[in-house]
């Protein structure tokens, strides 16, 4: 446990958005009951969602009690809030085969501190309409609804409209609320800054209908500072916490390109290292930013948390081979495996067209363009720059060269001697 109390802690990590509580050491005291939970709308979690667990795992290691929520009734609706339009609803089978994801991934990432799962469409799926109406939807106002921002943009003259269906969903989250801390004593629940006002909900809920006094604690969204845009989007889209979405290589290289401007940030919120370790990282790395040795240090960290150690351990080898640090020739067949389902693989021989080859995998449109590629010193065999036109009997490692246009090691190629 860090010698931090928790407030410092999650101060310290950027973990503070709004609060409930007045004063926000009152999480420094008795333990606590709360939840922290994810609609299955996806398979899996993205790293915008990890940020948020990450912040509930520091909770938990200052001795609190999880309750770790999916949301499978909430899943069957979908929240509308930031959607500018209604959602397309998922099927119970979709939901089902998401909601198994979800709870693999709290397995994971939870990995060792107990806790305890749940399912909101557990209390949902027999609950009677009218029952709900004069339980729940009795005591909220509808002042208090008509007010939310994604609702009054729906509503607006150029919105989308809102159905009854996702207008409710916020009744449907504040009554989780409700029964969690009937049910398990949950007085406080952890979200993101996204999920506020959903929350809030809840708080009121429990005060008029209980009587009880129930808070939220809420993370800031992660920013990209060198873009000023949301963190967790790639090239690709999303990036996936379950490796048939975004592989284990796909992941760690996303971590190894962050940017300079952020890292420290990042290392704060998706990782378990201390103050101490973290300022002796940024240290080394200032000494010598091209280096990148606060990213690789950030990609092992989340990569062993989210993949465990062994797959970090690949996507670091394949990493490096793609990179260029690593000759092929310096690998078994077991990483060249991997490297084969991260970039484009083709059969050549010595002597054949360079040029062909770059067309045939991608890494040019055409054999002009190629011959433009090699004319402005941009492509590389085995991390050494070319102008030659054919393959060389020197240039196979093993029987394998790494062809490479540009820096990007994404955009390289894996070429196998025919």
């Amino acid at each position: 446990m860090s010698e931090m109390k928790l407030s410092e802690e999650l101060t310290w990590r950027g973990f503070v958005n709004q609060t409930t509580f007045k004063d926000p050491s009152a999480i420094d005291g008795q333990p606590i009951a709360f939840y922290f939970g994810v609609d299955p709308s996806a398979p899996s979690m993205t790293i915008g969602n990890l940020a948020a667990a990450m912040m509930a795992r520091h909770f938990m290691a200052h001795g609190h009690k999880a309750i770790l929520l999916v949301g499978g009734a909430t899943g069957m609706i979908g929240d509308p809030d930031g959607k500018a339009e209604e959602r397309n609803l998922k099927t119970l089978d979709e939901i089902t085969a998401n909601k198994t994801g979800l709870a693999k991934q709290y397995d994971r990432i939870f990995a060792s501190i107990p806790f305890t799962t749940v399912d909101n469409y557990d209390w949902f799926k027999d609950m009677n309409y009218l029952t709900f109406l004069r339980d729940v939807g009795k005591h909220v106002p509808m002042r208090q609804m008509l007010q939310r921002d994604f609702v009054q943009s729906r509503l607006g003259e150029d919105g989308a409209g809102i159905s009854y269906a996702e207008f409710s969903y916020v009744l449907i989250q504040g009554y989780d609320f409700l029964h969690l801390s009937r049910e398990y004593g949950v007085s406080l629940q952890l979200c993101g800054s996204d999920q506020w006002g959903n929350s809030i909900a809840g708080v009121e809920l429990i005060r008029r209908i209980d009587g009880k006094e129930a808070h939220v604690w809420s993370t800031p969204l992660i920013i990209n500072k060198a873009t000023g845009k949301k963190f967790g989007k790639s090239e690709a889209g999303a990036v996936w916490l379950d490796p048939e979405m975004t592989t284990p290589t796909q992941f760690y290289q996303f971590w190894i390109n962050c940017d300079d401007e952020g890292i420290e940030d990042y290392l704060k919120v998706y990782t378990l290292l201390d103050k101490s370790e973290i300022d002796g990282i940024m240290q080394q790395h200032r000494e010598n930013p091209k280096e990148r040795y606060a990213q690789t240090r950030l990609a092992d960290e989340v990569t062993t948390i989210v993949h465990r150690k062994e797959a970090a351990d690949t996507a670091r080898i394949v990493t490096n081979v793609l990179r260029g640090v690593t000759p092929l020739d310096q690998v078994g067949d077991q990483i060249i495996l991997h490297v084969r389902q991260e970039i484009p693989s083709v059969t050549a021989a010595p002597g054949d067209d360079v040029t062909d080859v770059l067309a045939a995998t991608g890494l040019a449109s055409s054999k002009s363009e190629a011959r433009r590629l090699l004319a402005g010193n941009a492509i590389a065999i085995n991390g050494q720059k070319i102008t030659k036109e054919q393959f060389a009997e020197e240039d196979f490692l093993h029987g394998r060269l790494l062809l490479r246009k540009g820096k990007a090691f994404k955009d390289s190629a894996l070429i196998e001697r025919a």
